[in-house]
C-alpha cells in the first residue's frame, strides 16, 4: 500500500502562485509515476501533470502548460506542483496520485492506483 498526503493549498488572487506538495509513504518503491489531478464542483476529475520517477519525463494538460511545473524529490518520496499565473478556473480540489504498473506519465486517471485526499486551491478574481 501507498499513502499520499497533499499540502500547500489555499486561497490566492488571480495571477498569484502556490506550490503543492505530496508526500508518499508505505511501499514507495512500487511507485513509478506520480501525478496531479483536479476536480472542480460539478465537473469530472481531470489530469493536470505527471512525472516519471525513474526517467524524469513529464506530461502536462494543455490548460496548464507554461504555468505549472511538476517536480519530484525521490529521496523524500515527495512530488511538487508549482503553480504560477493562477486563474479562477484553476479553482479545484487537487489530488495527488501514484502509478505502479508503468513508468509512462499517463494522463488517464484509471492508470493510477493510489490517491490522496486532496488539497483545496481557490483562486479569486
Amino acid at each position: 500500500q501507498v499513502q499520499l498526503v497533499e499540502s500547500g493549498g489555499g486561497l490566492v488572487q488571480a495571477g498569484g502562485s502556490l506550490r503543492l506538495s505530496c508526500a508518499a509513504s508505505g511501499r514507495t518503491f512500487s511507485m513509478h509515476v506520480m501525478g496531479w489531478f483536479r476536480q472542480a464542483p460539478g465537473k469530472e476529475r481531470e489530469f493536470v501533470a505527471a512525472i516519471s520517477r525513474i526517467y524524469g519525463s513529464t506530461n502536462y494538460a494543455d490548460s496548464v502548460k507554461g504555468r505549472f511545473t511538476i517536480s519530484g524529490d525521490n529521496a523524500k518520496n515527495t512530488v511538487y506542483l508549482q503553480m504560477s499565473s493562477l486563474k479562477p478556473e484553476d479553482t479545484a480540489l487537487y489530488y495527488c496520485a501514484a502509478r505502479t504498473d508503468s513508468s509512462r506519465p499517463s494522463n488517464m486517471r484509471y492508470d493510477y492506483a493510489y490517491w490522496g485526499q486532496g488539497t483545496q486551491v481557490t483562486v479569486s478574481s
